[in-house]
């Protein structure tokens, strides 16, 4: 572990990690982060979520400015005044193709786009879209747009999601791996719920690729970031970061990319367990 002196970003998740299964920041987690900031340690959020939804979960820590990485670092925007500061947009004929292949499959996306301004950030196509989408777009969620899917006229693609078994996705995706060459990335989300969730992004679509392009526009070194998370799409970022801890209910995976494990889980504070440890904050 470096001196943590040298420490001036923390980069944290939030389902699994910073949110307990309520979608709740603990009081321990909001006072432990008021003091880093106090600092000068810069606090990022990065997520699988869309910047709206990370937006609301994150309303208790919003005087800390966090910057938000959204859709898996495909999106960054500074949460205290939504301004755009980078993006990473999936090419439309990609999606064609990833489209045309998931329908063999009978398999069917619900898209994230960059439509934040325009009040909507989620585009599906089924009506029957609690069954078939199994939840993933709560009722009641009215940034979400049906729309027939035209692949060749949808711009601002965030991220083509898919939610299903894991098998099923895991064949899907295997498919997809063999034709990529560079054109998108790929990554399978487990630690969720009882179904698994597929999502095609940019090639630099990955949470570590954005936080590199963040931190170095601001002279942060790999070496000077502490990150958390718990899944899959944080494995990057793990293996990356100067300093970097899995939550004790992360994945296999995520565990083993990681430098070190918390003690605690999402729902006992574990960030603020781990982030005391090292800081020795009172």
């Amino acid at each position: 572990m470096g001196d943590i002196m040298n420490y001036k970003m923390i980069v944290l998740d939030l389902d699994g990690t910073l949110l307990d299964d309520e979608k709740q920041i603990s009081e321990k987690n909001i006072k432990i982060l008021n003091e880093l900031h106090k600092r000068d340690i810069q606090i990022v959020i990065a997520t699988g979520r869309n910047y709206y939804m990370a937006k609301m979960l994150t309303e208790k820590i919003k005087t800390l400015k966090p910057v938000i990485l959204a859709n898996n670092g495909a999106i960054i925007r500074y949460s205290h005044n939504d301004e755009l500061v980078e993006y990473n947009y999936l090419n439309p004929l990609e999606f064609e193709k990833i489209y045309n292949e998931g329908l063999k499959y009978n398999l069917n996306p619900v898209l994230h786009v960059d439509e934040y301004t325009n009040g909507y950030d989620l585009i599906y196509e089924r009506e029957d879209y609690e069954e078939v989408y199994s939840g993933y777009i709560k009722k009641g969620y009215n940034r979400a747009r049906i729309t027939k899917f035209d692949p060749k006229n949808i711009n601002n693609i965030l991220s083509v999601c898919y939610f299903d078994e894991y098998n099923k996705l895991r064949s899907f995706a295997n498919e997809m791996e063999k034709q990529k060459e560079g054109r998108f990335n790929t990554i399978c989300n487990r630690n969720i719920s009882k179904r698994s969730l597929l999502e095609f992004l940019h090639p630099e679509g990955c949470k570590w690729s954005a936080l590199k392009k963040y931190s170095s526009r601001i002279n942060i070194l790999p070496d000077e970031i502490i990150s958390i998370g718990d899944d899959n799409n944080d494995i990057e970022m793990l293996r990356n970061s100067g300093l970097s801890i899995a939550m004790k209910n992360g994945t296999e995976e995520s565990i083993k990319a990681a430098k070190k494990i918390s003690d605690y889980d999402n729902n006992n504070s574990g960030v603020y367990h781990t982030l005391h440890e090292i800081f020795k904050i009172v």
